[in-house]
Order: C-alpha cells, then structure tokens, then sequence
C-alpha cells in the first residue's frame, strides 16, 4: 500500500499542482518496481502469509490484465481531450 500510495502521490501532484513532469515521471518509474514486486509477492503468497496463493502465470495474466485496462482507460481519456501545445520560447 505504501508504493501505492507513493504512486497516487504523483498522480495528484500531476493533476493539481505544477511540479516538472519530467520529475514526476522518473518518481513513478521508480516506484513502479517496488509496486510490481509487492503486487507479485501478495498475489503468489500462500493464504495463511495475506496471500491470493496464485501461481506465477495466473499472477502475471492478472497483473497484465490490469495494466491492459489502465492503459485502455488513458487511452479513452485522451481521445476526448483537445491537443495542448507548448509555447516554444523565443531565442
């Protein structure tokens, strides 16, 4: 949940305040693989350690299932919205 956590973070500062995007795209490239190591481990964990107890391939079929849809949803999200572009500074 902490790594989660951390992503949602950047997801909002994204959203609602002007940090560089450059910044808060290498702090989500960093978060994402201790959130896939955690997400892999509660997925193949047995019952009695928290776990789903999920072989390896059904773990990595809900894992890809999950980020197919994410993907899907932002992809969806952007069709509707208007192109912004940059004012490129005068030199």
């Amino acid at each position: 949940m902490v790594f989660a956590g951390l992503i949602l973070l950047v997801a909002l500062l994204h959203l609602f305040t002007d940090v560089s995007g450059s910044l808060l795209f290498w702090c989500a490239y960093v978060l994402t693989r201790p959130l896939g190591a955690t997400l892999g481990d509660i997925l193949t964990k047995p019952h009695a350690e928290g776990g789903l107890d999920l072989i390896r391939i059904s773990s990595a079929l809900v894992m890809m299932a999950a980020m197919v849809i994410l993907i899907g949803a932002t992809q969806l999200r952007k069709r509707g919205a208007p192109i912004r572009r940059e004012p490129v500074p005068a030199s």
